[in-house]
């Protein structure tokens, strides 16, 4: 019996709502599209670099929703210091009102759970759930016929979100061989703000797979800075899809974290509409052992006078494999376009490796776009001048490495969020001062 076959029979003995509403009729044509499709293999060009057989050869089974016996406290890692933000907490996938908090929310804002929207905005759910993110896309299509919860986001147009949205999503001993498909969706109207940041953490081992789709609509002269941090348990399985549609003069900033799971693969891409949308994709990950992390990206250019600025950069240590793999597509009407995108990467050990595809495909003539992609390990004359100061050769090295990190870390605009990841990095790269 097939990967596809069993997840069939996992989508027929789950309840999927009444026939009249619009979410069964959904999730059927996902589960049939991703029988036709099938998990992608390495003959497959996106995932060249990236085999996802771990996944395919077994069947990981949806969460059994359990009682959580989680506090405060244990969450206490992954919240940042930041009780005034809004906080929705998902435990293997199921909503914990007790362990969520909210400030109060501007205007007329709504920031639900799926239950909640269902019930108080259906007619925003059919209206735009599905018809973002790629649905010919495997693990999409996997997500959405699975899908159990999440969140709406819907910022009404003029209103300004002060308080950060931070969704957390965690997994613990119940989360073990299942799997947890989570939904996000988020509509800011014209002119409106909203940052939003969805964390992924694991409490206690095991094996289990999170697939995430997130679907941003940024409408005419709205912003939305999204920030993702992947902090999976170090036998996990992460994949995750972010799809951004941005209207006239609309701003879409995003920024992904990634240093858990034993293989994760994150998708970021961007449709520019209308004219004048400026759209930034940012990252970082750091890996260690035989850790694997896949970055994807791809921004389309479709309206004239629109700029785009990718900076992504990897540290590697053990036997660790990073990949990257963006592109930048041109329209012929997408005139006056400004694109830029660069990857790093840092390899610690001799074990380590990255594949690096930056891609340009432009089909207009008034552009101004560039690429470029370095792999390499630390600067040895560096090295030598800190060592020549009296820093250990150890520490020196740390050093070196939390810089090069910190330089991407910077373009985080959130301070709280960028000191709290700084801290981890420290944490990882910088040795204790000896007694």
């Amino acid at each position: 019996m097939t990967a596809h076959s069993n997840y069939r029979e996992l989508f027929e003995a789950a309840s999927h709502g009444a026939s009249r509403d619009f979410l069964p009729q959904l999730k059927i044509a996902a589960i049939e599209q991703f029988e036709a499709t099938g998990f992608p293999t390495t003959r497959d060009e996106d995932w060249h670099f990236t085999s996802v057989s771990p996944i395919a050869e077994r069947t990981f089974r949806p969460v059994r929703p359990s009682a959580t016996t989680l506090t405060g406290d244990d969450l206490a890692p992954f919240t940042y210091g930041q009780d005034d933000w809004h906080l929705l907490v998902f435990v293997n996938g199921r909503f914990e009102p007790a362990l969520s908090s909210f400030a109060q929310l501007d205007a007329d804002a709504q920031v639900m759970t799926f239950t909640e929207a269902l019930k108080e905005a259906p007619e925003l759910l059919a209206e735009r759930l599905g018809t973002l993110a790629p649905a010919a896309h495997a693990f999409t299509a996997l997500n959405t016929a699975f899908m159990a919860d999440g969140v709406v986001i819907r910022v009404p147009r003029g209103v300004a979100l002060e308080t950060p949205i931070h969704i957390l999503y965690v997994a613990d001993a119940h989360a073990v061989n299942a799997s947890q498909h989570p939904r996000t969706l988020v509509v800011a109207e014209r002119g409106a703000q909203v940052t939003l940041v969805e964390t992924f953490a694991a409490i206690g081992g095991g094996t289990y797979f999170t697939n995430h789709v997130a679907e941003v609509v940024v409408g005419e002269g709205a912003r939305v800075d999204h920030y993702k941090v992947q902090r999976e348990g170090g036998d996990a399985f992460h994949v995750g899809t972010t799809q951004a549609t941005q209207a006239r003069d609309s701003i879409y900033h995003s920024f992904s974290f990634a240093i858990g799971a034993q293989l994760s693969r994150t998708n970021v891409y961007s449709k520019l509409l209308g004219e004048n949308c400026e759209v930034r994709l940012n990252g970082l990950y750091a890996l260690e052992e035989a850790q694997h992390a896949d970055h994807q990206t791809f921004v389309e250019h479709i309206a004239p006078g629109c700029s785009s600025r990718e900076v992504y950069k990897g540290i590697l240590d053990g036997t660790s494999h990073g990949v990257f793999n963006g592109k930048v597509y041109v329209h012929p009407e997408a005139q006056k376009t400004d694109g830029k995108q660069t990857n790093k990467a840092l390899l610690l050990s001799d074990g380590a490796r990255v594949d690096s595809k930056p891609q340009l495909e432009i089909f207009a003539d008034d552009v101004k776009c560039t690429h470029g992609a370095t792999v390499g390990r630390l600067d040895e004359m560096a090295l030598f001048y800190l060592k020549s100061r009296g820093i250990g050769g150890e520490r020196a090295r740390a050093l070196l490495t939390y810089a090069f990190a910190a330089e991407v870390l910077e373009l985080i605009e959130l301070e709280p969020l960028k000191v709290a990841l700084e801290a981890l990095l420290f944490e990882r790269f910088i040795p204790p001062d000896p007694a």
